[in-house]
């Protein structure tokens, strides 16, 4: 009896048009994956003020490092090329010793408005830290991410992410060679760790034990993503290629 699996439709076998519309998809998709991670090391990954994304890093992020403030973070990671080492330690220790408005004006500001004004007055995205009210904040210690960026992140990224696996699902159903229940953990996975990863957000916001399960979500979901898009390419282009070479051999030997 023919396999059911290959008497529909499935990736060796679709048309040139839709295996050049999966394909696209699959190739921008990957890319944006790959941005996303490298965006990570930038953003995350400086939180502890190395390059490398660490245990340190995504407690820093979501439960904040109550020893000092998200001015010292940032000075001593992704924002310390900014200003000079002096510059930099005269902030740092301007933080720590509670954030005087007479010191600001005589001393602080004037840096801030030099080496962060570009961006800060300008980005509506990012703090205005060229007022005192905003720098006091920034100022402050730093208790991670705030409840209602983390809302916004969350649905964002829930939503967002959760269309791009759904599409990477439904292309590599199409696959054949694989049990279905292997098929099947492989297109849940990436749901299931998507939820592991943002629900480790707030538990970290919490307690930062749960730290580990941020880089456990993340590193799940990519890794079925990856097979499945991988899988899907192979079949589409090198299966019916390498099947046509067999074939054709197979014709040459009779």
């Amino acid at each position: 009896m023919q396999n059911k699996e290959h008497s529909w439709l499935n990736l060796p076998s679709l048309s040139l048009p839709v295996k050049a519309l999966f394909t696209g998809y699959l190739l921008v998709v990957g890319l944006g994956l790959m941005m996303a991670g490298g965006q990570i090391m930038l953003t995350h990954g400086m939180a502890d003020g190395k390059f490398g994304l660490s245990m340190d890093d995504i407690v820093y992020s979501y439960y904040g490092n109550r020893e000092g403030s998200k001015l010292e973070a940032k000075l001593n990671g992704s924002m310390k090329d900014k200003a000079t080492p002096e510059e930099n330690l005269a902030m740092i220790k301007w933080a720590r010793n509670g954030a005087s408005q007479e010191e600001w004006q005589s001393t602080i500001q004037p840096i801030v408005d030099q080496k962060c004004a570009m961006c800060h007055a300008h980005i509506p995205t990012l703090p205005n830290v060229t007022k005192y009210e905003e720098m006091q904040k920034v100022a402050a210690v730093d208790h991670g991410a705030e409840i209602g960026s983390l809302t916004r992140i969350s649905h964002i990224h829930l939503f967002g992410i959760a269309f791009i696996f759904f599409f990477i699902g439904l292309i590599f159903s199409l696959s054949v060679g694989f049990k279905k229940w292997i098929k099947a953990l492989l297109i849940f996975i990436p749901f299931a760790f998507l939820i592991v990863d943002v629900a480790a957000w707030w538990l970290t916001k919490m307690n930062p034990g749960f730290a580990y399960f941020v880089i456990i979500g993340g590193f799940g979901y990519s890794l079925a993503s990856s097979i499945m898009i991988f899988s899907s390419l192979y079949q589409m282009w090198i299966m019916p290629w390498r099947g046509m070479r067999s074939d054709t051999n197979a014709w040459r030997d009779n």
